[in-house]
């Protein structure tokens, strides 16, 4: 009979692993360089929380003769760049606010008590695509909050900072600083070591069972153990060179489409220098919260209205910073898919389902509005659109969080 192993007794007896989602967000304090992939593909994962006007946004017709919505306008220029979708949600994800944390997991009930995330579309593609660029992913926002989760479920931190994350990408360390960094790296991984050999040792105190737990719950230790080692590698090449000016922060708190836009110019900076190839970007909007529940007033409409179009304003320069970079006679914008999304379909309501989202760039035959169910609980799994864009980067996968198949209507080109 085995002996029984409280979770504090587990803590002490691995030492140090408390610790280790600190290590694992280390990730982000590297920086840029080419890849080597002939045709490297990209991803870009835009959420803002507080959700968007359902009536100014979705088409009434589908296909691909579908009349542009009032914020669909402004994107017209990139129509036959990208696809509106509708009648799409996350299986079993509810309460509200709460999905904003899954927005790239679709882990369900992220509202319930005990609640765990799962592994984000983004760290799955960073954990391939991840070792042929300085940063194997980026998680940049507005504000502090993020949606990348590693698969221990820890939440990667958010750079809010342009001016540091240039720092990071473009500005050259003095060899003080770099020596220093190095020889943070090994002590990270001697400490990975003696986690490593306290494992063996609990081993021999647990069932089949636990083993099998602790067994997964290291080897996700040994995988960032050869992250560091990556690191460490990165910290002797040499940065690329840019035009751009260093940007300065804004410090209105209110201003968030405007730090949108500085953040995004940073984003376009590192996808053309190949400094990474995965990205997450939170338009923190918590600022309106108070407009979004409107009660159908129309003079808060019309406020919320000409906020939300202004986002719609900065993914569109997005894009045509995205559209203007050629590469290998393509576009930036031909290699890079943009996923933008909301986690709330009707924010007045708090409801989760019907979740405005479009996908633009990447390589897919766009141009149209593929419309599912609107009815709640009959929506079509959008963890379906993650498997197409995984399959896209070049990943054999046929399965994220609650899919059932790849996208349905959406095909590559080529």
């Amino acid at each position: 009979m085995n002996k029984l192993l409280a979770r504090r007794t587990f803590l002490k007896g691995t030492g140090v692993c408390l610790t280790l989602p600190l290590l694992d967000a280390m990730q982000p304090a590297c920086s840029a360089s080419a890849g080597s992939d002939a045709k490297p593909r990209r991803m870009v994962a835009i959420q803002t929380n507080m959700g968007i006007l359902p009536q100014y946004f979705f088409p009434e017709k589908s296909g691909r003769d579908y009349e542009s919505s009032p914020y669909l306008k402004l994107i017209e220029s990139h129509r036959k760049d990208f696809t509106v979708f509708s009648g799409v949600n996350h299986p079993y994800v509810d309460g509200g606010h709460a999905g904003e944390r899954v927005f790239l997991s679709a882990a369900p009930h992220p509202a319930s008590a005990g609640f765990r995330n799962t592994v984000s579309i983004d760290q799955v593609a960073a954990e391939q695509l991840g070792s042929a660029t300085r940063f194997p992913s980026l998680a940049v926002g507005t504000s502090g909050m993020t949606m990348s989760v590693t698969r221990s479920g820890v939440m990667l931190p958010t750079e809010k900072s342009p001016a540091r994350l240039y720092q990071q990408l473009f500005v050259e360390s003095s060899e003080d600083q770099t020596q220093r960094r190095i020889n943070d790296l090994k002590k990270g991984r001697s400490l990975l070591d003696f986690v490593g050999d306290s494992a063996k040792r609990l081993e021999s105190r647990v069932g089949a069972k636990d083993k099998d737990r602790v067994d997964q719950y290291f080897t996700s230790v040994r995988d960032l153990e050869r992250r560091m080692l990556r690191m460490q590698e990165w910290e002797r090449r040499p940065k690329p060179k840019v035009n751009a000016k260093p940007p300065v922060d804004i410090t209105d708190t209110g201003a968030f489409v405007e730090k949108a836009r500085l953040m995004l110019d940073m984003v376009r900076l590192a996808l053309e220098t190949d400094s990474s190839r995965v990205i997450t970007f939170y338009l923190d909007a918590t600022s309106i919260h108070s407009l979004t529940h409107h009660g159908n007033r129309p003079e808060i409409l019309e406020q919320l209205q000409k906020i939300e179009e202004s986002q719609f304003v900065v993914l569109n320069n997005f894009l045509n910073a995205l559209a203007e970079v050629k590469e290998q006679g393509e576009t930036l914008l031909d290699r890079t898919m943009v996923l933008y999304g909301t986690p709330m379909g009707n924010a007045n309501a708090h409801s989760n389902h019907n979740l405005p989202v479009v996908l633009a760039g990447g390589g897919f035959r766009h141009g149209q509005h593929l419309a599912f169910d609107k009815t709640p609980g009959r929506n079509y799994p959008l963890p379906n659109l993650f498997v197409s864009m995984l399959q896209r980067l070049g990943m054999e996968v046929d399965k994220f969080a609650t899919s059932t198949g790849t996208m349905r209507g959406l095909e590559v080109v080529g």
